[in-house]
C-alpha cells in the first residue's frame, strides 16, 4: 500500500507536538484560511471561556464510525412518530447561536462571538453546515459542523425540545453516508454520543484516517429543504 506524504501546515506545528492535554498553541487568527488549515491537520480551535484563542489536537480523539452508528430504540420510535421537521442549512446562525446560549451555556460557552462570526463566514463560503429540527415552525434543536473533503467535523449541538438535536444528528449521519464521507469527527466522547456507538481512537489513527479522508472528491450538497413556514399560534 502506498503511503501518503503528510502535508505541512502553514500555521501550526505537527499535531503530535500537542501537550498531554492536547493543546497545540495559543493566539493566531480565526480566518477561514487558519481554520481550514487546522482541520486538515487534525487541529481545531477551542477558546478558553475568557476568550483566549487556543488550538487543540486531543489524544484520544472521538469519532462516529458510520458502520457502527445506531439509533437508540426510544429515539427511533420518536423519529417514526414524527412531530419534527428536519432541514439542512436553513438557519445556520440560529443553530450556532443556540449551541452558544442554550441551557447553562450563556456566558460560559467556548463559542465566543468571534467563533460564531468565523463559522458563519465559513458557512457563507460553503464549508460549514447545519441541520435543524423544527417543531411548529420554531427551531427546536440542531447540530453544526465543518466539511473538508471526506471529513465532517461535528462541532456542537443543542436542543430546546427533548430529542430535537439527536434527531438532527441522525439525519446528518444518514446524509453523510449517502454523500460518501469517510470520517465523522466529534472531538470528545460524551454519554450522549456513546449511545449512538461513538468511539475513541488514538491521535495517530485519526491522523492516518484524516489524510485519506480530506483527499476524497466528495461534496456536501445539502438536501433541498421546504420553504420556511410561520410558527403556529396557540
Amino acid at each position: 500500500m502506498r503511503h501518503r506524504r503528510r502535508r505541512t501546515s502553514a500555521f501550526f506545528p505537527p499535531a503530535e507536538a500537542a501537550s498531554p492535554e492536547g493543546l497545540i498553541g495559543l493566539g493566531g487568527k480565526l480566518t477561514s484560511e487558519w481554520i481550514l488549515d487546522a482541520y486538515r491537520h487534525g487541529i481545531f480551535p477551542w477558546p478558553f471561556t475568557d476568550g483566549e484563542l487556543a488550538w487543540w489536537s486531543p489524544d484520544p480523539r472521538a469519532i462516529i464510525e458510520f458502520d457502527r452508528f445506531h439509533v437508540p430504540r426510544s429515539l427511533d420510535r420518536s423519529r417514526r412518530r414524527g412531530g419534527f421537521e428536519i432541514t439542512f442549512d436553513r438557519d445556520f446562525r440560529g443553530v450556532i447561536d443556540g449551541c452558544a446560549t442554550s441551557g447553562d451555556r450563556l456566558c460560559h460557552s467556548w463559542i465566543t462571538p468571534a467563533m460564531r462570526e468565523a463559522y458563519v463566514r465559513l458557512h457563507d463560503e460553503g464549508h460549514a453546515h447545519s441541520v435543524e429540527a423544527w417543531q411548529d415552525g420554531v427551531l427546536a434543536g440542531g447540530v453544526y459542523g465543518l466539511a473538508v473533503g471526506g471529513l465532517f467535523a461535528a462541532e456542537s449541538m443543542f436542543y430546546r425540545v427533548s430529542e430535537a438535536s439527536k434527531l438532527a444528528l441522525v439525519d446528518l449521519v444518514d446524509h453523510l453516508r449517502r454523500r460518501g464521507y469517510l470520517l465523522l469527527d466529534i472531538q470528545q466522547l460524551t454519554p450522549n454520543t456513546s449511545r449512538f456507538g461513538a468511539i475513541e481512537i488514538s491521535r495517530r489513527d485519526y491522523l492516518r484516517r484524516l489524510a485519506v479522508a480530506i483527499d476524497l472528491p466528495v461534496s456536501y450538497e445539502p438536501p433541498a429543504s421546504p420553504p420556511m413556514v410561520a410558527p403556529q399560534e396557540h
